[in-house]
């Protein structure tokens, strides 16, 4: 039986990008549940008391190496949750074509490097959990980021495709689309535009990592095994009917 169906046996989950924020408390949370975590950084060391790899998501060569490193020590990844992304914001009118395409290799073409490295491994399982991290941007779009909104909605449309080409083999693919999350991004917001996000948001505050990252398990358990191709908001009903 494989790890993915069997809830004795700890599962390996790879969270890219999973040494800060939202990530992390991804990481935080399958580690919390018994599942044995390793995170991808970019430089540096892992946060302490988790696995971690260098993984640079833009070169090919260095998610070769990462799952490598991993599949040597760990063996195949079980539970991939594709997380690793940055902004690069501006009007599009002033964008540069290097900002535009930098967010699109981070965010989309990244995210295709990393789970088409896991699928072999997921595929000889014949079982598997992909989680893509998108955003509630990616289905409302926003003002001063079309690079990041067009890979958050581009993510759907990659997830969906895998599902279809994948649910035979036992493996499913969804997106979590968090909308504004309580990070070190949004305390740097001044109060007024605080207020001016909140009061679009029906449930007036905003979500917690630890929030998104219980949706993130969830979608990830073996209790969701029959969905797969689902967009799951975690935005306080900002983005509704989307």
């Amino acid at each position: 039986m494989s790890a993915d169906n069997d809830p004795r046996t700890e599962r390996l989950v790879l969270v890219t990008g999973g040494n800060r924020g939202i990530g992390l408390a991804i990481a935080r949370a399958f580690q919390v549940s018994g599942d044995r975590v390793v995170v991808t950084h970019r430089s540096g060391m892992a946060p302490e008391g988790l696995e971690g790899v260098i993984m640079d998501v833009t070169d090919r060569e260095s998610v070769e190496s990462a799952f490598r490193s991993i599949e040597e020590k760990f063996g195949t990844v079980d539970v991939l949750i594709a997380n690793a992304g940055i902004t690069k914001d501006g009007l599009a009118v002033r964008m540069s074509e290097t900002d535009f395409q930098d967010v699109v290799d981070t965010n989309l073409t990244g995210s295709f490097r990393v789970i088409q490295r896991a699928l072999p491994g997921m595929m000889k399982k014949r079982a598997g959990r992909v989680v893509l991290i998108g955003s509630v941007v990616g289905l409302l779009g926003s003002a001063g980021q079309v690079n990041y909104a067009a890979t958050k909605s581009a993510l759907v449309g990659m997830a969906r495709s895998f599902a279809r080409e994948y649910g035979s083999r036992g493996i499913t693919f969804n997106v979590v689309a968090p909308g504004f999350v309580d990070s070190d991004m949004t305390a740097v917001l001044s109060e007024s535009l605080k207020e001016k996000y909140l009061a679009q948001i029906p449930l007036a505050r905003f979500a917690t990592t630890e929030e998104v990252a219980t949706a993130v398990q969830f979608i990830a358990s073996q209790g969701a095994g029959y969905i797969t191709g689902a967009v799951i908001p975690i935005d306080g009903g900002l983005g509704m009917g989307n």
